[in-house]
């Protein structure tokens, strides 16, 4: 059954809502972090956007959990030598950050590693803090990363580290 009140914040959310939330200035500090912070580990960082979902997405249920999970393989973000991406994803209209890590960094760091890094986000976005809440997240990935996945001399660059506006 469809949850009237999300069908609503998807269908009115205004699709220039993100670049009042992340500025380029905003992004290009995001870029810049996870640059850096893939510097010190052989895992890969991306991170999306996502102003709200289609409305047919919505209507069937889709999860934001499901969506970020379609948005990792759109990005194909498990598509590294060594399986160590990871996404984070967040869905504006529903308030919501999801971090998904591909199967070699799964087998390393739990879920609720995650969800409490993903948590700690959430509290900063909800106090209007979204650049800082991003950085915040992606030092703490960092850290996990350079301990289960530390920088290698053959260290490439795998994916973008531009952040993704995932459009509609």
């Amino acid at each position: 059954m469809v949850n009237i009140k999300r069908w609503f914040r998807h269908a009115f959310m205004p699709p220039w809502r993100w670049r009042v939330l992340f500025s380029k200035k905003a992004l290009d500090g995001i870029e810049k972090s996870i640059k850096h912070s893939e510097h010190q580990h052989s895992g890969e960082l991306r991170f999306a956007v996502e102003n709200a979902l289609a409305l047919g997405k919505v209507w069937r249920g889709v999860s934001t959990r499901q969506r970020a999970i379609e948005v990792f393989s759109d990005l194909r973000v498990w598509d590294t030598e060594e399986n160590s991406g990871v996404l984070i994803y967040l869905l504006l209209a529903d308030r919501e950050v999801h971090i998904i890590a591909d199967r070699g960094i799964t087998k390393l760091v739990s879920q609720s590693e995650w969800d409490a890094i993903a948590e700690a986000m959430r509290k900063a976005f909800k106090r209007g803090d979204f650049l800082r809440g991003s950085l915040q997240g992606i030092e703490r990935i960092t850290l996990l990363l350079a301990t289960h996945f530390p920088s290698t001399a053959d260290n490439s660059n795998e994916l973008s580290n531009k952040p993704v506006i995932v459009k509609r």
